[in-house]
């Protein structure tokens, strides 16, 4: 595979496990073509939110090489990056670069002029801040991360690893994003958004959720999984069943559902020489033409044209 050049700007008073995200993610590994580089506004350290120092062993120069470049969060979000950054990124995006935030790491791409007239996303509790600040940007707090290719948007903290692994299923598909979602002992997708998590505790420890439920849906795809049958597994009404379902993903069963069965058919195809309606099947997408229709919805592609290329991504 040949190269692909990740740079992560780390800028004064970075978060720390915005940092940490990208750079565990994007470290080199076999069968992976990531080339990382941890860079700043120059060279020597830099000091973070909590008041340790990292070394970057880079300046902005490796802005101008990379493939992709991932702006973590920083807790100075209200002061615009220094002149030199801001025109760096300009010119890497002029030139195709993707480009990524994390968190409040929006703020720097926006100050760039790079997110104007687009709809992104950033952390909940600093979202009304970017609107304010930049009024040509759109923000939706809804959700988890935003691909407005080639600039994509993550909310706060953790959905940094969100963002991530999807780049990662992008460029390489779901086998190997899940791959290092395991190491990671992470999630390898959520669905739902932020929302879920603005102004609302999360659930005691000891408190009934629907997590056991999920987790079984996903061993029985190929099933017809009604409310009804969701809803005696969990040993709710089917009312209260929606009702939490939401509130702990952000989406409908149906919704999530779908997205499992689209995310486990991709996994099939990468992995398996099965049928298309051998993998329709299994997923619970009954026919070849259902999945076709999803496929294409979902990621803009059919499923033959996704195991071609993931196939042979993964077989390199």
């Amino acid at each position: 595979m040949d190269p692909h050049r990740v740079a992560v700007l780390v800028l004064p008073r970075v978060l720390p496990v915005d940092l940490g995200i990208p750079t565990q993610i994007f470290n080199p590994r076999p069968h992976t073509p990531y080339e990382l580089t941890v860079c700043g506004g120059a060279r020597g350290s830099v000091t973070t939110s909590t008041g340790f120092t990292v070394g970057v062993r880079a300046g902005l120069p490796a802005l101008a090489r990379a493939d992709t470049i991932i702006v973590p969060g920083y807790w100075d979000y209200q002061r615009p990056p220094a002149p030199e950054v801001t025109a760096a990124l300009k010119r890497a995006f002029r030139r195709g670069a993707r480009i990524v935030s994390i968190c409040t790491g929006a703020f720097a791409l926006a100050a760039a002029g790079l997110l104007n007239g687009r709809t992104v996303t950033t952390h909940w509790a600093s979202a009304d801040e970017l609107e304010e600040s930049y009024p040509q940007v759109r923000v939706d707090r809804s959700v988890l991360y935003i691909d407005d290719d080639p600039l994509l948007t993550s909310a706060g903290v953790t959905a940094g690893i969100d963002l991530c692994l999807h780049l990662v299923r992008k460029d390489l598909g779901a086998a190997v994003a899940n791959d290092i979602a395991r190491e990671l002992v992470a999630a390898p997708h959520r669905d739902g958004g932020q929302a879920q998590y603005i102004a609302r505790s999360l659930p005691e420890p000891t408190a009934h959720t629907l997590s056991d439920t999920r987790e079984w849906a996903v061993r029985h795809l190929a099933e017809a999984l009604t409310l009804d049958v969701l809803a005696r597994h969990a040993r709710v009404s089917t009312r209260t069943l929606v009702r939490m379902w939401r509130q702990e993903t952000g989406s409908t069963p149906h919704q999530w559902l779908l997205s499992a069965r689209v995310h486990h058919a991709r996994e099939l195809l990468e992995v398996t020489d099965l049928g298309i309606e051998q993998i329709a099947d299994r997923c619970g997408l009954g026919t070849g033409t259902n999945l076709r229709a999803r496929f294409r919805h979902a990621l803009g592609t059919t499923p033959s044209a996704y195991r071609r290329t993931f196939r042979q991504t993964s077989a390199g």
